[in-house]
């Protein structure tokens, strides 16, 4: 069903639902894709998510809004500006991704984040707003990959 809702989506992708989106002809998914439960796209403009991006349950992408001046609002006027998030990413539970985002390469947004701005990639952010924490690392390499080997030499003892 994801197939025909979403303009594209790539191999060996999944969305859990509950799923909601607006139109879901916006929504272009590259491959390797995760959604988790209860997730939400309004996609009344272009939503583009690269390959190999885990989503977390409960994390809503927004490419709408509304003027902030209450007559012009009113008169039910809406925008929408694209998000596109970019390759290799993880997006913690309950995060928000507001209008005109752009998530760089290699990021990693922190758990209940609110996402305002553009997050340059190869990064750790999180917040209210969501702001660069630090950089990934090859020390963060070595640490997952060691834990990943213990891990792993205990299951086959």
């Amino acid at each position: 069903m994801i197939k025909k809702l979403f303009g594209s989506i790539g191999d060996n992708s999944w969305v859990n639902p509950p799923f909601r989106c607006d139109y879901g002809m916006n929504i272009h998914i590259g491959k390797h894709f995760y959604a988790n439960y209860d997730c939400i796209f309004l996609d009344v403009n272009k939503i583009t998510i690269g390959d190999n991006v885990f989503i977390a349950p409960r994390v809503c992408i927004y490419t709408a809004g509304h003027p902030i001046d209450k007559d012009t609002r009113n008169e039910e006027l809406e925008y929408g500006y694209p998000v596109t998030i970019g390759n290799d990413v993880w997006i913690g539970g309950n995060v928000v991704i507001n209008p005109g985002v752009t998530i760089g390469d290699n990021v990693v947004i922190g758990s209940g984040s609110i996402v305002t701005k553009d997050i340059e990639s190869n990064c750790v952010a999180a917040g209210n707003p969501c702001k660069k924490i630090r950089d990934i690392t090859d020390e963060d390499k070595k640490y997952w990959e060691a834990l990943a080997n213990k891990h792993h030499t205990h299951q086959n003892q």
